[in-house]
C-alpha cells in the first residue's frame, strides 16, 4: 500500500510542475476522453492505444514518476482484472469473434477476443491511473483546489457551493495515500498480534479484515476531526469571501499543453468516428 502513488505531490522543477493547474486539469480530461474511444479492428485498437500509452509514458517521465509506482497502485486491483477476464470468457459478448479460437472443450469455446478485451480494459485502467498520477504528482493540493473551484465558478449563480465542493474533492484526493499508509500500519500491527490476512478459512479471514477496518475507520474519524479543528483555528470560513496570496495566470506552457491535449483528443475522436483503418489504407492485412 505504501507504493500507491495517486494523490502524492512530488516537488520537482519540470515544465509540468510549472504549468497552470487549470490547464492541467482540462488536459487530463481531454486525454481521458481519448483513452475510452473505440476503433473498428483490434489492430487499430492496439495501434492507437500503444501510441497513447507511449505519450503518457513521456508525461510520466517528465513528472518524475515511474512505471513501478503504477504497478504498485495496481497491486490491489489484480483480482478485479482476473474477474473481468473470467466474465469475458464465460459470458458471450454478442460480437463476432475475429481473433480465432483459443481452445475448445465440447460445446464450450473460448476465443482470443476475450483475452484481448480483458487486456484492453486493463490498459485503459493503467492509462487512467497514469493520467491521475501525472496530475496529482505535479500539482499542489491547494492549486488543484483552486482549479476545481475556478471551473465550478459559473455554478455559483445557482447558489452551488463551488468552494466547498472543490475543498472536499481536494481533501479526499490528498488523503488517499495517508489512509493507505494507516491501513498498512494497522495491518502490520495486527499481523504482529497473530492475525492472518492471507491464510486460513474464509470466516477467520473475514474476522481479520474486521480487525483492520474498524481501527482504520477510527483513525479516519480522528484525522478528520483534527483537520476540522486545524482549519477552524486558521479561520477557515466557507461562506466568507476568500483572497489568494498567489494568482494564477495562463502562460505559454499552459496554452501549449491545452493545444496539444485538444489536438490529441480531436485526432482520436476523428479516427474513432470515421472508423479509419490505417492498415487497410496501406494495403496491410490486419486483425
Amino acid at each position: 500500500m505504501a507504493s500507491f502513488a495517486i494523490g502524492r505531490y512530488v516537488p520537482y522543477d519540470s515544465f509540468l510542475h510549472k504549468m497552470d493547474p487549470r490547464a492541467k486539469l482540462a488536459a487530463t480530461i481531454f486525454l481521458m476522453v481519448a483513452v475510452f474511444l473505440n476503433y473498428p479492428t483490434w489492430s487499430m485498437r492496439a495501434l492507437m492505444g500503444g501510441v497513447l500509452f507511449l505519450f503518457l509514458c513521456v508525461l510520466l517521465y517528465c513528472s518524475r514518476m515511474s512505471l513501478r509506482s503504477i504497478l504498485g497502485s495496481l497491486r490491489s486491483l489484480w483480482f478485479m482484472i482476473l474477474f473481468l477476464l473470467l466474465i469475458y470468457i464465460l459470458v458471450p459478448t454478442g460480437k463476432e469473434p475475429t481473433l480465432g479460437i483459443a481452445w475448445s472443450t465440447g460445446s464450450w469455446t473460448v476465443y482470443w477476443d476475450a483475452f484481448a478485451e480483458a487486456f484492453r480494459i486493463m490498459m485503459r485502467l493503467i492509462m487512467m491511473i497514469m493520467l491521475t498520477m501525472v496530475l496529482t504528482a505535479t500539482t499542489k493540493p491547494l492549486d488543484l483546489t483552486y482549479a476545481i473551484e475556478w471551473y465550478l465558478t459559473p455554478l455559483k449563480i445557482f447558489r452551488f457551493p463551488a468552494a466547498e465542493i472543490a475543498m472536499i474533492l481536494s481533501i479526499a484526493l490528498r488523503f488517499i495515500p495517508t489512509l493507505l499508509e494507516d491501513a498498512d500500519r494497522v495491518m502490520k500491527a495486527q499481523t504482529s498480534r497473530g492475525v492472518d490476512f492471507k491464510h486460513g478459512r474464509l470466516l477467520s479471514r473475514i474476522t481479520g479484515m474486521t480487525s483492520l477496518i474498524i481501527p482504520l475507520f477510527v483513525s479516519s474519524f480522528v484525522r478528520s476531526e483534527e483537520l476540522a479543528d486545524a482549519m477552524e483555528c486558521r479561520g477557515y470560513d466557507p461562506d466568507a469571501k476568500r483572497t489568494r496570496y498567489r494568482k494564477l495566470h495562463f502562460g505559454f506552457g499552459a496554452w501549449m499543453g491545452l493545444i496539444v491535449s485538444v489536438l490529441v483528443m480531436a485526432g482520436y475522436i476523428t479516427v474513432s468516428a470515421m472508423n479509419l483503418d490505417f492498415f487497410a489504407l496501406l494495403g496491410v492485412t490486419a486483425l
